[in-house]
């Protein structure tokens, strides 16, 4: 077996360590969780700690000489490690914990291939660097991600904190008469939302925040709509990364446009 996931590709290590993930968090779901509390009003859960375990399991069976960053165990593996996972084992830790489905379950290799699992649809979202495309069924169909802006839905990230205040408030952005004239607003509290806009079931994603290219939340979701062609940017306009700022992720570029002339961005592409 462990001769077996070592034969893996990075992509399909991704979507075994998320699946596994996804298990847990719908073994566990509808139970009385104990929280433990991250400060800020912020908190984990036993399903959050149960999935993350269950992840670096099949990582660290599948790619032993990886480093891997979990959201609740922080960096573990060799300090020299030349590659890194980067996992999130329960994208929306309030919504599961008060009886909501809406949660993901995120697994990327930094720089390489990722995976965004759904634990109550069953589906997987996969990103090799080049194409995405979504697995589900008994069988593990797949069909390729195709972004679209049909649904005029989106998601705009509502949790604090709000670092780019008072120049880009998500509020702001919701009482603009052109978002109102062009877009309908949805509230999820989970990554999952960036799978959705690679899918075409969201229109775009908004987020405020600085750096999120390396964050176990949202580095998955990146690269997904990276590999099906989003168009994706800081609020600012320019690439997200280092010194970048926030995250809008667009099906297209005449959705991203728009979006940014309400933002007041400057619309580069990234």
């Amino acid at each position: 077996m462990i001769g077996a996931s070592m034969n893996l590709t990075d992509t399909e290590v991704a979507a075994a360590a998320a699946l596994a993930g996804a298990e847990v968090v719908r073994a566990r779901y509808g139970r009385l969780h104990s929280r433990i509390d991250k400060g800020a009003g912020d908190f984990a859960t036993d399903a959050d700690l149960a999935a993350e375990e269950a992840i670096l399991d099949v990582i660290r069976a599948a790619r032993p000489g990886d480093a891997v960053h979990g959201e609740e165990g922080g960096r573990q593996g060799a300090a020299d490690a030349e590659r890194e996972w980067l996992v999130d084992p329960l994208c929306g830790t309030l919504n599961y914990a008060t009886g909501s489905q809406l949660v993901a379950v995120n697994v990327v290799l930094r720089n390489g291939p990722a995976a965004v699992a759904d634990p109550f649809s069953g589906e997987v979202f996969l990103a090799d660097g080049e194409t995405a495309r979504v697995r589900s069924g008994v069988l593990g169909e797949e069909r390729p991600l195709a972004p679209t802006a049909d649904t005029r839905l989106v998601d705009v990230n509502l949790d604090p904190p709000f670092p780019s205040a008072p120049g880009f408030r998500a509020v702001d952005l919701l009482a603009h008469p052109g978002f109102v004239e062009n877009f309908r607003p949805r509230v999820v509290s989970t990554t999952l939302a960036l799978a959705w806009v690679a899918a075409g079931r969201r229109a775009a994603y908004v987020t405020d925040g600085g750096d999120l290219s390396g964050s176990v939340h949202f580095a998955a979701g990146i690269a997904l709509c990276r590999a099906a062609g989003c168009v994706v940017t800081g609020i600012d306009g320019g690439p997200v990364g280092r010194g970048g700022s926030g995250l809008v992720a667009a099906a297209d570029a005449g959705t991203h446009e728009l979006l940014m002339s309400m933002i007041g961005g400057r619309g580069r592409t990234g």
